[in-house]
C-alpha cells in the first residue's frame, strides 16, 4: 500500500488550536476529543487522500462528531497531503479564498 505524508501548514495548526481551546472552554476534555478526531482524520488521509474536491484543487474531509472540515491539497508525485485549513462548516466559503 502506498502511503502519503501529511504536512500541516502553520495557519491550519492555528485553526486546530483555536478549536481545541474553544472546546476546552466549553467542557473539560472536549478539546482533547476534538484533537483525537483530527488525528484520526489525518491518519485516514495518509492512506487515502482522494476525497471530494471543493475549490479548484482543494479537497475537503469532514470531521466526525464536530462541524469542521479539513481543507487540503495533494501532491501525487511527492506523495504529500498538505493541510491548508481546518474550518468550521458554518464559516463563509469565501474565507477559503483569502488563504489561497
Amino acid at each position: 500500500m502506498i502511503y502519503f505524508t501529511v504536512l500541516i501548514e502553520p495557519k491550519a495548526i492555528e485553526d486546530m488550536q483555536k478549536a481545541i481551546n474553544y472546546y476546552d472552554d466549553k467542557q473539560v476534555g472536549l478539546g482533547l476529543k476534538f484533537e483525537r478526531c483530527i488525528h484520526d482524520r489525518l491518519k485516514l488521509l495518509e492512506m487515502n487522500p482522494f476525497f471530494q474536491i471543493r475549490y479548484k484543487d482543494v479537497h475537503c474531509l469532514p470531521l466526525k462528531k464536530f462541524p469542521f472540515m479539513v481543507h487540503f491539497t495533494i501532491d501525487e508525485i511527492q506523495k504529500l497531503v498538505i493541510v491548508r485549513a481546518v474550518f468550521h462548516t458554518s464559516l463563509n466559503p469565501q474565507k477559503w479564498k483569502k488563504r489561497e
